[in-house]
C-alpha cells in the first residue's frame, strides 16, 4: 500500500544544509513549504506550531541536533554548547515525549562517536533513520488497527463502518500514515467501507484545518462535527470505533493527547464504543507510572482560545469571538486514564492499556522504570 499523503519532513537529495518542513499553521488554506537551517529554526517551528504531532516533533528535534553539532564546532566551548542546544530543544514543548526521545538518541550517538568534525554527518545520518524507522512504524500501526475496521465492517455485513477521530493523528503529525488515520487509510486502500466522523478540535482546530484536509486529499468519506457532537453521535449508534492518537503515554497505559480526549472516552465506555490509542512506541514514558499525575500538561497562550484563524475575502485572517478583555485558560492535553482505553495500537501489535500488556509487548526493548 502506498502512503496517501506527502511527508511532512523530508530532505531534498544532495542538499543536507536545510530539512523542508510543511507549515501546517496556514493548512488548508495555504501550502507554504519552510526551510529549517538551524537548531534555532527547529525550535522555533516546534514552539510555534510550524510542526506539530509527537512523532514530527520528535523527528524535527533531531534534525535540530544536527544543526546543533555543526553550530557547536564552531563555538569555542562546542560540547558545552551542543548540551545547551539540547537542553533548549527539550524546553520547546513538554509534554510530547517523542521530542526528549529524539534528543536524547542524538546525545547517545554524540556520546559514542566523540565531539568532532565528523558528528554532524552521523547525526544527520541518524536522524534520517530515525525518520525512516517512523514511517515503518506508521505503517505497521495501520496494519494491525485495519483488522480492527474489519471485523466491524464483517459484523455489519459490509456496511459503513463509522470512525470518530479528535485532533490530527495523520500523516501531517508524523513521517507518513498517521497514528490514528493510518488504519483508516489502509482500509480505505483496500476497499471497506469507511466514514471518518472528523472532530473540529479546538481551539486551534487540527481536525477541521488538518485532518479534514488529508482525508479529502486522500478521498476518505468524511464529515466535520462541533467537538460536542461526539457524545451524542455514541449515543445513536452512530459510531462504531473512536481513534486517537497519542502524545505520551505512561508505562500503565495512560494516554495524554489533545485536550477533549478524555471527554471522548467517557462518552465511548458510557455508550460501549471501542476506544483506541494509536501510537508508536517512542511515544511510551517509561518512567511515568501516574499519567494523570506525573504527565506535564502544556499550558499556551490565550489568544488561541480568543481568536479564531479562518479565510475571509482571500486572506487568512484572526477574528475575536469573545470580548477583548476575558481571561482565558488554554491548555492543551489531557489524559485519558487506561481503564478507559479499549487497547493500544502500536508496531507490533494491539495490546491492552496495562503496564503487564506493554511489558510483554516490548519486552527487548523495556527499559527499568525509573
Amino acid at each position: 500500500m502506498k502512503n496517501p499523503i506527502p511527508r511532512s519532513i523530508w530532505v531534498e537529495k544532495g542538499q543536507p544544509d536545510f530539512v523542508q518542513i510543511i507549515d501546517q499553521r496556514l493548512l488548508p488554506h495555504e501550502k507554504r513549504v519552510n526551510d529549517l537551517k538551524s537548531t534555532r529554526d527547529c525550535e522555533r517551528a516546534i514552539a510555534d506550531m510550524e510542526v506539530r504531532g509527537a512523532p514530527l516533533i520528535g523527528i524535527t528535534a533531531a534534525f535540530g541536533m544536527y544543526f546543533a553539532a555543526i553550530e557547536a564546532l564552531r563555538h569555542d566551548d562546542g560540547i558545552t554548547c551542543l548540551e545547551k542546544k539540547a537542553g533548549f530543544l527539550k524546553a520547546t514543548r513538554p509534554t510530547a515525549v517523542n521530542l526528549a526521545w529524539a534528543v536524547d538518541q542524538q546525545m547517545e550517538v554524540y556520546r559514542k562517536h566523540g565531539f568532532n568534525e565528523k558528528l554532524p554527518g552521523v547525526l544527520f545520518e541518524n536522524a534520517c533513520r530515525l525518520m525512516e524507522e517512523d514511517a515503518e512504524m506508521c505503517r505497521s500501526i495501520g496494519q494491525f488497527g485495519l483488522a480492527l475496521i474489519e471485523q466491524i465492517a464483517r459484523e455489519k455485513n459490509g456496511g459503513t463502518v463509522n470512525i470518530l477521530t479528535h485532533c490530527n493523528a495523520g500523516s501531517l503529525a508524523v513521517i507518513e500514515w498517521g497514528t490514528a488515520t493510518a488504519p483508516i487509510y489502509h482500509a480505505h486502500q483496500k476497499g471497506v467501507n469507511v466514514h471518518v466522523w472528523v472532530d473540529e478540535t479546538r481551539p486551534r482546530n487540527q481536525g477541521a484545518n488538518l485532518t479534514a484536509y488529508e482525508l479529502g486529499e486522500a478521498k476518505v468519506p468524511h464529515t466535520l462535527i462541533v467537538d460536542n457532537a461526539g457524545g451524542h453521535l455514541m449515543q445513536h449508534g452512530q459510531v462504531d470505533i473512536v481513534f486517537v492518537g497519542c502524545d505520551r503515554l505512561s508505562r500503565t497505559g495512560d494516554a495524554a493527547n489533545k485536550v477533549g480526549t478524555y471527554l471522548k472516552a467517557l462518552a465511548a465506555g458510557d455508550n460501549e464504543v471501542p476506544f483506541y490509542v494509536c501510537l508508536p512506541s517512542s511515544t511510551i514514558d517509561w518512567g511515568v507510572s501516574d499519567g494523570v499525575s506525573e504527565i506535564e500538561i502544556e499550558e499556551r497562550n490565550e489568544r488561541e482560545v480568543k481568536y479564531m484563524p479562518g479565510m475571509l475575502n482571500g486572506r487568512i485572517e484572526e477574528v475575536l469571538i469573545c470580548p477583548e478583555t476575558t481571561p482565558a485558560y488554554n491548555i492543551g492535553f489531557d489524559v485519558t486514564p487506561a481503564r478507559l482505553i479499549t487497547g493500544l495500537v502500536t508496531e507490533k501489535g494491539v495490546c491492552e492499556a496495562s503496564e503487564d500488556s506493554l511489558t510483554r509487548l516490548f519486552a527487548e526493548s523495556t527499559p527499568k522504570a525509573s
